[in-house]
């Protein structure tokens, strides 16, 4: 069966360019002009991924994401936005996307995007995964928690701590956190990362990485507290407690 996209894009062009494109790549895709539209299908027919435009007039892509989540669901959600600062990709974070594309983009760039969006939530769901992966570390023992830094991971609940605070994290951040924790003291450049969490290397233009991590930080740091995550800079990122 193919995998559903439900697209939201209010711009006519971009939107039909967009529709045809996916349908021609083999997804069975469903485009509407608006978020209200986007959520009454959502709630229809739920697709196995959204793309979202951010800016829609009346209930916007950043709405439509935060009612799907308050709601619970969970399907992955790819933001198109022509917003290029931090504060505004932060934004889409915040309101529980789990990536973005900056308009213009490159449609091949969608795909890739798309591709490791669907990939995480069918391993995440232990069904078939067929797109190429490197191999998927061995499963943690039940209960079994990995600790680095004062952090401590239950990879299975999908829950972090540092000290006796739990952290809040999306599914991105969570595995970007279990990559840094399972590697503390290793320096991972940014290849190896993007190819770890996103399963594509987007290139060194791309801020993609620096935004999680920046974001990541947010929620690890605490005053009077050492950092924990350290840029190296030119290479990459390591977990590691000074």
């Amino acid at each position: 069966m193919p995998q559903t996209v439900l697209l939201a894009e209010d711009d006519r062009a971009i939107r039909n360019a967009l529709e045809r494109a996916l349908t021609l790549e083999g997804y069975q895709v469903t485009a509407v002009a608006d978020g209200v539209e986007a959520l009454a299908q959502a709630h229809r027919t739920p697709p196995d991924v959204l793309v979202l435009d951010v800016m829609m007039p009346g209930i916007d892509g950043l709405q439509v994401c935060r009612v799907l989540r308050a709601e619970g669901d969970r399907t992955p959600i790819l933001m198109l936005t022509a917003l290029v600062e931090t504060q505004d990709r932060i934004a889409g974070l915040d309101a529980g996307a789990d990536d973005y594309v900056v308009k213009p983009f490159d449609v091949e760039e969608v795909f890739a995007r798309l591709r490791a969006l669907l990939r995480r939530t069918s391993e995440a769901n232990g069904a078939p995964v067929d797109v190429p992966k490197q191999a998927p570390e061995p499963a943690e023992p039940a209960g079994r928690l990995i600790e680095a830094a004062g952090l401590r991971m239950d990879p299975q609940a999908r829950r972090a701590w540092r000290g006796a605070r739990e952290l809040e994290l999306t599914r991105t951040e969570f595995e970007l956190l279990e990559l840094l924790v399972r590697n503390a003291g290793i320096v991972l450049d940014h290849s190896t990362i993007y190819d770890r969490i996103w399963g594509y290397d987007f290139g060194p233009g791309s801020k993609n990485l620096a935004v999680y991590v920046g974001y990541l930080r947010r929620k690890l740091d605490e005053p009077g507290a050492p950092q924990l995550i350290h840029t190296v800079r030119g290479v990459g990122y390591v977990l590691r407690e000074d």
